[in-house]
């Protein structure tokens, strides 16, 4: 009776890996679009294949040891590790192969601009010469071919690393493997007008005969393993006195050895050497991939750089450098803009120079005591550590919170943490058991004797290069009440206390979803009373149990409820009975949607919220995350706008059925408000490409003209209508 009453609770809920593959299946449709420049549609295949690396290392991993525990149940669902692994894999071999499919067709479409990714056979016999010379002059020398049998045991093959395998003739079956070395070129390109180019380990594929010259080659195929990288530093055992760099640098270790969960392969195996592969992987036939696209294909955000000038502006889209915000001044200092009015930056849109400006005015200012900061991901090349580093130079106290296991990142954040700590910043680590996933900044000044505070707040990373690819909001405020809670904030992350309270902000793990749902039975009290109750919640992914019940709660009881998630939604809309006034969207373009934002409420009486969490328990209870109120009416006005253009887009966003398809939005544009009227183009209307044309347009009176008159056409006809 119990396990019944489990599943009708759950109708409105679908499992997790499937909404992800989902998602997944949608970044793949963008290399499908006829409206996306062609390159930019061999890049979406890149992406969905990255992306797919990554699902089958963590989620896949995760579920291949959950299967090894008894009663771990989806708690949405209730389908067993087994189960979820069965339906993964019936949904993944399809699409794969469509994958291949839309990766030749993109590949033939770019032949006919002469860019070429080459096949050995197709070589021209110069082109033969000028790649034997290659081969052996800069690939040869470093292979490290060898045998495998029963003196030569199986190597351990490194995760998502490229091997050449074959099989020998002969009665003693034998097996020859070489790695490709990452230490190679992914790619030759061949001299010459055209952009030709080939894979190094298809140049390695053809010569495998003359590798082992003393084996007649029976077949030969190029490979890759994944494995499991899920590792949670907090469930290792480690000495208590540990350092925790080194205890990271284990886990680094060792996460290139766990368990294979994936075999790829690009080429032709024979049963026995399929068999041979399988069994010493510990494999299922599930679990192996054949593929004809490239197994790894971080290659082609490379190529595009070999291609010429006027191949690129046909190819890709066009160059888009983010403005300087309209109503910030390059030539004043920002912390004095900020302190007289509260600063929101719309990155890509905006760039993040104010808020780089900010850090290198404070690192130099006499009147500035203190800088404090949270850091996830950076860049590779980050202004910010150099001016984090100058300001502790400068005798100013800096305390960076530094996040060492931020999942593919723990080597770069190792080396930023020694080097801040070598410019005489305090680092510290967080937490056992706590991701530091916030994204907060505390500025303290000392002017005429009195402590000011500046605080920044944001929805993703302090990464110079992301801000240019992600949708994300930066918030800069001089509020003082603001400015004494995060200042209260940091002195409880110095001193481990995961409890303290705040009055403005929302703050993970234990006062941030209690405060959520606490504003969503306060849209729900209203919808009872016949008022009109409103719930915005844009987010990459939903999955929290609680919170999506509390969701249908509230379209139950009649509030209208508009979810933007990009990613992964297990809350399912217009299930009768449970979630009939529940709209989902999710909109994947040439920008990756990122920032989170929460509206409780409708116009001015909206409370808007910024924040750095997901609508994901790890987030709400499993991290320290912090979501902020805006305060400023200005501000709160911009951020409606940008959820006005979102939910207005019918080109690139899509919504969710109640069997958890996707499906395109027929919807004309509608903003809601008389500031954002929406900018259609072609009979459609896409949200990035408003932000992109409204960026261009500040501070420029003959784009701004044009781009509010064909506003205000649409105004009209839409009036007329």
């Amino acid at each position: 009776m119990a396990q019944a009453d489990h599943k009708i609770q759950n109708t409105f809920m679908q499992n997790r890996e499937i909404s992800w593959l989902r998602f997944n299946e949608r970044v793949l449709e963008e290399a499908q679009d006829e409206t996306v420049p062609f390159y930019e549609r061999l890049k979406f295949v890149s992406i969905f294949t990255s992306n797919l690396d990554e699902f089958f290392m963590i989620r896949v991993g995760s579920l291949v040891d959950l299967g090894m525990m008894d009663n771990t149940l989806d708690n949405k669902t209730g389908m067993s590790p087994k189960q979820q692994l069965d339906k993964i894999f019936e949904y993944t071999i399809p699409l794969c192969k469509k994958k291949d499919n839309i990766y030749q067709l993109v590949e033939q479409k770019l032949r006919q601009f002469d860019v070429f990714n080459l096949n050995i056979k197709e070589l021209e016999k110069s082109e033969r010469k000028y790649l034997d010379k290659y081969y052996h002059n800069e690939v040869s020398p470093i292979l490290s071919p060898q045998v495998i049998d029963s003196r030569h045991p199986f190597p351990h093959l490194i995760n998502k690393g490229l091997y050449i395998i074959c099989e020998f003739a002969g009665e003693n079956t034998k097996f020859g493997l070489i790695s490709i070395s990452q230490s190679l070129k992914p790619y030759v390109l061949i001299p010459g007008n055209q952009t030709r180019y080939i894979l190094t380990e298809k140049i390695v594929l053809e010569h495998i005969a003359e590798i082992f010259g003393m084996y007649k080659i029976e077949c030969g195929a190029i490979i890759s393993v994944t494995r499991n990288a899920d590792i949670s530093p907090e469930d290792e055992i480690f000495e208590v006195d540990d350092d925790f760099r080194e205890r990271m640098r284990k886990v680094l270790k060792k996460r290139a050895r766990l368990s294979p969960v994936r075999l790829e392969v690009q080429g032709r195996l024979s049963k026995v050497l399929t068999n041979f592969l399988l069994e010493r992987l510990c494999l299922t036939k599930e679990q192996i991939f054949f593929c004809e696209a490239p197994i790894v294909m971080g290659y082609v955000f490379d190529i595009v750089k070999e291609l010429p000038d006027i191949l690129q502006k046909q190819l890709c889209y066009p160059v888009f450098e983010p403005g300087y915000p309209a109503g910030l001044s390059r030539g004043e200092s920002i912390t004095n803009q900020c302190r007289r009015k509260d600063i929101l930056l719309f990155y890509p849109y905006h760039q993040m120079e104010p808020f780089l400006h900010l850090l290198r005015e404070s690192a130099q200012d006499s009147n500035v005591i203190s800088i404090k900061i949270t850091i996830y991901r950076l860049s590779k090349n980050s202004r910010i550590i150099d001016y984090l580093c100058t300001a502790a130079e400068n005798n100013k106290e800096v305390t960076v919170l530094m996040e060492l296991k931020a999942r593919f990142d723990e080597k770069n954040n190792i080396e930023w943490a020694e080097r801040l700590e070598e410019a005489g910043c305090t680092v510290i680590y967080g937490f056992e058991g706590y991701k530091v996933h916030s994204k907060i900044c505390l500025i303290t000044r000392r002017d005429r004797s009195k402590i000011q505070y500046i605080t920044q707040i944001g929805t993703g990373n302090y990464n110079e290069k992301t801000a240019k690819l992600y949708t994300d909001l930066s918030l800069i405020t001089a509020n003082q009440d603001l400015g004494q809670e995060a200042n209260e904030f940091f002195k409880n992350m110095s001193l481990g206390n995961l409890k303290g309270q705040y009055s403005n902000l929302f703050v993970a793990p234990h006062f941030f979803k209690d405060n959520l749902l606490a504003l969503m039975d306060y849209e729900i009290e209203k919808a009872k009373r016949g008022e009109a109750a409103l719930i915005i919640i844009k987010s990459n992914s939903l999955t929290d149990k609680e919170i999506m019940q509390k969701l249908s709660g509230a379209s139950m009881a009649g509030v209208e409820v508009k979810l933007l998630i990009r990613g992964i939604c297990c809350l399912l809309p217009n299930v009768p009975g449970k979630t009939d006034n529940i709209t989902v969207y999710s909109i994947v373009g040439r920008f990756l949607e990122h920032s989170r934002i929460y509206c409780f409420g409708k116009d001015k009486e909206a409370r808007i919220y910024i924040s750095s969490a997901d609508m994901m328990t790890r987030n709400t209870i499993r991290r320290v995350e912090i979501a902020c109120p805006i305060l400023d009416e200005d501000l709160r006005k911009c951020i409606l706008h940008i959820l006005n253009t979102m939910f207005s887009d019918n080109i690139k966003a899509r919504i969710l059925k109640s069997d958890g398809t996707y499906q395109k939005t027929d919807n004309c544009p509608t903003l809601e408000s008389d500031q954002s009227t929406a900018l259609e183009v072609a009979g459609g209307f896409d949200s990035q490409q408003y932000f992109i044309e409204e960026m261009l347009a500040d501070g420029n009176e003959t784009k701004k003209s044009s781009v509010l008159f064909r506003k205000l056409i649409t105004s009209l006809t839409r009036k007329k209508e």
